[in-house]
Parts: structure tokens; sequence; C-alpha cells
């Protein structure tokens, strides 16, 4: 604390700030004007490259944790906190130009897989996830993951010099291997045991861009209809049910939009990564019941290569519809000469802190793709191509009795 303030006195930070002129070409600005009702950036975005090199190379004005962790903290609403945990620590870091990013640091090797006997909701979340997850959401063109990049952060000088937050700094702290660390502070296992450590000030960790504020671009949180149990033997009914879906397409807005399409979409994407956390999703007000659903923390994915959860696919699965466009665009990644593999290894090499993913995760992705042809191909078996592939501006009136079939 003694250093923080030397240094913000040596700055003349404790004088006001002149205001800072917004600048049109900023790309964060960019960015969110880019928004449209088909997805969070167009197919070929300069503005998304320009943000992902700024991300990487701007310097942070100013550190601060997020809004989860304020609610632990009893500084605002914690009606909007699912779980509380002090082990996923994030933090919100400030650019110039008004830039803001959400930083989660690493907290897993990339060789370490989750532990068989950890539960969904006790997972760690990892930071080359978040990255990977954007790369391969703009591979299959959903374009529903906000712009992440990796970035190696110096945690003395772009987290703790720059925060203003006096418990953010309380939590800083040298280790006997003389390394920086900070650790979350909530009231919950919040300990040095949890903490995240430079190397000795350096630190890896992955930086999602934020989405325009709540006031500009209202947002709806909405809980997935296949929300998994927070207990640890709790069964919900999609679990149970193989006629789950019959309810859920008699439910408004699943029962006349895309809405239902939409999270067959987002199941697809969550098997792909291996995300059993899909507990709530978000979508624009702005563009009604058939905008698309926001993929937002997607940390808990790429947990586990050599474990394929077909839970994950119930949507697809009991209901037995997917878009055409999604549809010919897996296909096309299950072609030899595309192969996702292939296609998500030579994205990922864009990123800083290449290799994201190691090579089991790759290859699992192409597996996973074909259990997920599969799945498709025993509905249209089943029902007929004609009632499983919708066109994406229509949903299909899918069999109202019988899709237990597949289940047998």
């Amino acid at each position: 604390s003694r250093r923080h303030k030397l240094y913000r006195e040596e700055l003349n930070l404790t004088s006001p700030a002149a205001p800072l002129p917004l600048r049109p070409e900023a790309s964060w600005l960019q960015f969110h004007l880019g928004i449209s009702r088909d997805g969070l950036y167009p197919r070929s975005s300069p503005a998304v490259t320009r943000l992902l090199r700024d991300m990487q190379e701007f310097p942070t004005i100013s550190a601060d944790y997020s809004q989860d962790e304020k609610a632990l903290l009893g500084a605002c609403d914690c009606s909007q906190i699912v779980k509380p945990s002090g082990v996923h620590l994030k933090l919100v870091l400030r650019f110039q130009d008004f830039g803001k990013a959400m930083f989660k640091p690493m907290r897993q090797k990339r060789e370490e897989e989750t532990p068989e006997d950890f539960f969904y909701f006790v997972d760690f979340q990892r930071h080359n996830a978040e990255i990977a997850a954007f790369h391969l959401d703009r591979i299959l063109d959903f374009r529903r993951v906000p712009p992440t990049v990796g970035r190696l952060i110096n945690v003395t000088k772009e987290i703790l010099e720059v925060t203003k937050n006096e418990v953010l700094q309380s939590v800083f702290f040298v280790s006997p291997a003389s390394n920086v660390c900070f650790f979350a502070k909530c009231p919950y296992m919040c300990k040095t045991e949890y903490a995240v450590c430079g190397n000795p000030h350096l630190l890896e960790g992955s930086l999602s861009a934020f989405l325009p504020s709540l006031n500009l671009a209202p947002r709806l949180s909405i809980p997935n209809p296949w929300i998994r149990s927070y207990s640890f033997d709790g069964k919900e009914e999609w679990e149970v049910n193989p006629l789950y879906c019959n309810t859920v397409r008699e439910i408004y807005p699943y029962s006349n939009s895309n809405r239902l399409l939409n999270i067959v979409d987002m199941a697809i994407f969550d098997f792909l990564i291996g995300n059993m956390d899909r507990h709530h999703y978000e979508m624009f007000t702005k563009f009604g019941d058939d905008g698309f659903l926001l993929h937002l923390d997607n940390a808990r994915g790429f947990g586990r290569h050599s474990h394929d959860e077909i839970s994950i696919l119930a949507p697809l699965s009991q209901c037995c519809t997917i878009k055409r466009t999604t549809l010919l665009r897996l296909r096309l990644l299950a072609e030899p000469e595309y192969r996702l593999s292939d296609v998500m290894r030579e994205s990922l090499l864009q990123d800083p802190l290449a290799p994201v993913l190691t090579e089991p995760h790759l290859l699992a992705l192409d597996r996973r793709l074909q259990l997920i042809l599969d799945a498709v191909g025993r509905c249209i078996d089943t029902f007929g191509e004609a009632t499983v592939v919708a066109n994406d501006s229509a949903q299909p009136q899918g069999p109202a009795a019988h899709r237990a079939k597949l289940d047998t």
C-alpha cells in the first residue's frame, strides 16, 4: 500500500483528471457500433482485428474487481450472482479510449485435465478456454463470443499500481519464491492458497472485450431451459424425461420463434468445448425474440479432452432440430481439407499466448463434431430431413409424441 501511494503521488494521480475526448475511430467504439442482429461483429471486421491488437498492447490505466466480486463484498446486488466463489478471480482492466476488458488469470496449466471427481460447478476457470472459445465461435460463424485475446500482464505495474480499490491493493503479497501474487477478497475460500502469482511479475491471462453498457444496449439474462442441478444429488426434468422438449415447445418464446434453434446452436458450441455450466444465457432486447444468444463466460470449457459429455447435446437430441446454416458449417468442418482441428490450430496461432490448446484438445474437437453429426443423422433417420433441418428464419414443427425413439 505504501509503494502504491508513493507511485500515485509521484505521477500526481491524486489531482482531478482532465476529461478525455471520445475518438470515433477507437476500436472499442467501432466494435460496439458493428453489433447487429446477425452477431457481435461482421464476418470480416477490421474493427475486431484492431480491438484484439489494442487489448494486447495498450497499457492499463485502472484495475478493479468485477461486479461479481463486488457483489460478494456487499458492494452491489448479490441477487445477480449464481454462486459465490473466491477461487475464480477476475478483474476489470481499463485502457485508453474508454476501452474495458475482463481479465481472467491463468489458474490451470494447458496440459492439466479437470479431475474426474470435480463437479462442473466447482471446476477451475481457464483463461485459455476463453481465448479458444472466441476462435471456435468465429470459425462456426456464430460470432456470439466477445473478442478475446491472451496477454502477459505485469501484475505490479498493470494492476497494483493503477488500481484505486484499496481492497484489491490489500490482497497483493510477495510469495516465498519472490513472486508477486494476489487473491480474491470475499467471504468464501479467499486465502493465499488460492492466489495467482506472476513470474515474478508477469502473469498469463485472457482479456475479453466488454459489451456496450446496459444503459446503451439493454440485455436480458434468461435461465437456460436445460439448466443443470446445482446440488450434489439433484436432477432436472430434462435429465430424466426424454420428452422434455415437448414441454419447452409449448412455452413462449420457444413456441413461435427461432429461440429454440439458437438454444441448439448454443448446446452444439458447449458440447464442442465441454462446457456444462451454461445456467443462463443473455440476449440484446433490441433484436427481439429472434435475436442471437450471447455465448459469455466460457472459462469452464476445454477441461477434459478425454471425455465427451453427451448430456450437453440434450437440446439437439431431444428436440431434433437444427439450423440449416449450422449443419452446413458443421459438415464442411468435418471434411478432410477443412478439418475443425486444423482450422482451430491455425486460428489460435494468431494469439500471443499460442499454443492456446494442447493437441489432445484439438483432436477432441474432431471427435465431438462427428458425434454431433451422428446425433443429427439419427434425428433425420427418425423424423426426416424436412422436419429436422430448419431454415434459419423459421422454426420447424417437430413431432410431438415420439422423441423417445432416439433414446431406445
